[in-house]
């Protein structure tokens, strides 16, 4: 009786170890893989979000100043602001 259970926990034992290593072993794949995919994924011409967010904000901003100088030119020529953007226009509105 004594030796089926040292059997069994030598066993125990045994499996303990055996899920402990797999365990550190998916943990070590995963950390090589996050390393692998941030080392590739820097190669590329990526922006981080703080860069896309500056320029927006510059976009916008340039957006308003643009509206404000046409808003200027048409005060200087006497015209009204035009109210839609200029493009092509059709032969009848021409």
């Amino acid at each position: 009786m004594q030796s089926e259970n040292r059997f069994f926990d030598d066993l125990s034992k045994l499996i303990n170890g055996a899920a402990g290593t797999v365990a550190g072993m998916s943990r070590e794949f995963e950390s090589n893989a996050r390393e692998r995919a941030k080392e590739w994924i820097g190669g590329l011409d990526f922006v981080s979000r703080e860069e896309f967010d500056a320029v927006k904000a510059m976009a916008a901003q340039a957006r308003e100043q643009v509206a404000a100088l046409e808003a200027r030119i048409a005060a200087l020529e006497g015209k009204a602001p035009a109210s839609k953007p200029k493009g092509r226009t059709s032969k009848a509105e021409g």
